[in-house]
């Protein structure tokens, strides 16, 4: 066997693999329907109007232009913020070449304590982002953005800041488990979801198994 059968051979295992493990949270445990997040639970997050999703989730394949925008969009937070963004970083599915994605770029950023909103919020409000989750329970993420954009703000040195650049680093590195990432999502994406944030939680069996490798 030839390393290039090999790779597609192990492509192949990883896709199926990942059909698995949809599978597991789509027919024989779906706790994110079950257990999942109810409108009341995530008015408790949100900052503003809850509004449902109820539709599948529209994909698109990789845009080569999404590294450029995710620079503009560092650039407008650098400009705001200055030395308070401790670190700034493209996470999420449009930081990864070659992977089908919502066309929202995801930012992380970190700052010296997430929970004071006062130190950074008014800044990036004054530059058109604006603040639509805030979870004190949860890592005290707070998040902002724009029609295009979501800012992840943690503080610096969260466990969370670092899982993600993992696990961006890890698909970015690993083609198999781009793969089996890349399989999973459009399983996912194909189903009718209440909220977004439901086909998000419902990755996280393959994103742990992923992460666990990373």
């Amino acid at each position: 066997m030839t390393r290039s059968d090999m790779r597609t051979r192990l492509i192949a295992l990883g896709a199926t693999f990942a059909a698995i493990v949809v599978a597991f949270f789509l027919v024989v445990r779906p706790w994110y329907q079950r257990w999942g997040a109810t409108d009341e639970e995530i008015a408790r997050y949100t900052v503003g109007e809850v509004r449902p999703h109820d539709a599948a989730v529209t994909l698109h394949e990789y845009d080569p232009a999404w590294p450029a925008r995710f620079e503009r969009e560092a650039e407008r937070i650098r400009g705001a913020l200055g030395e308070a963004a401790r670190t700034i970083e493209h996470v999420g599915s449009t930081s990864v070449p070659g992977l089908a994605a919502k066309p929202i770029i995801d930012i992380v950023v970190a700052v010296t304590d997430s929970a004071d909103e006062a130190a950074y919020g008014p800044a990036l409000e004054a530059v058109g982002y604006r603040l639509t989750i805030r979870e004190p329970d949860w890592h005290e993420h707070r998040m902002f953005e724009d029609p295009a954009t979501h800012v992840h703000v943690f503080t610096v040195g969260d466990a969370e800041v670092g899982r993600m650049v993992a696990f961006r680093d890890r698909l970015r590195r690993v083609d198999e488990d781009r793969e089996r990432y890349a399989a999973a999502k459009r399983t996912l994406a194909a189903r009718r979801w209440r909220h977004v944030q439901h086909y998000a939680d419902a990755k996280s069996g393959v994103i742990e198994e992923i992460l666990a490798r990373a």
